[in-house]
């Protein structure tokens, strides 16, 4: 755990800019994220904020950079867009750049239907039951209804 930073040096902005920097160094934060660390480590709640419009006007604090590598990484490991959106949400990313990276990233049909293919082969599931078992895999990992039917093979019946 962190130290917490001497009374007379919480509202020192080179000493919450140093702290910035060393988180910045291990991984990427957004900016609502690196405000809560700083303010968690005891830093004045003011001058934090100072700082972090700072390192964002310098673009060494980049949102939109941050969520565009996450919804990659994780689209990588097989996960869907409505649970890299829903992970964003709660690390504080806006809705404009959770919306605009998820667009950009990938072909969520085609990362679906890999997931499944991976999980469980390449035969199309042939009755119901397994459709359903692996529909709620696909719905676990945060794919919407669409790129799951698309995925399982799952079509409406139109009478």
């Amino acid at each position: 755990m962190a130290k917490r930073p001497a009374p007379e040096r919480a509202g020192d902005g080179r000493a919450i800019r140093a702290a910035a920097v060393a988180a910045l160094a291990r991984r990427d934060h957004l900016a609502a994220e690196l405000l809560e660390l700083l303010q968690s480590r005891g830093f004045d709640p003011l001058a934090t904020a100072a700082v972090i419009a700072e390192l964002l006007c310098e673009r060494l604090l980049d949102d939109a950079r941050v969520v565009e590598r996450f919804v990659a990484y994780r689209a990588q490991r097989g996960q869907g867009p409505l649970r890299i959106a829903m992970d964003l949400r709660s690390r504080g990313a806006s809705p404009a750049l959770i919306d605009a990276a998820i667009e950009a990233a990938a072909d969520w049909g085609a990362v679906a239907r890999e997931v499944r293919r991976r999980k469980f082969g390449a035969a199309p599931p042939e009755s119901w039951p397994e459709r359903a078992r692996q529909s709620r895999f696909l719905q676990y990992r945060g794919f919407s209804s669409d790129h799951i039917r698309a995925a399982t093979g799952a079509e409406f019946e139109l009478d």
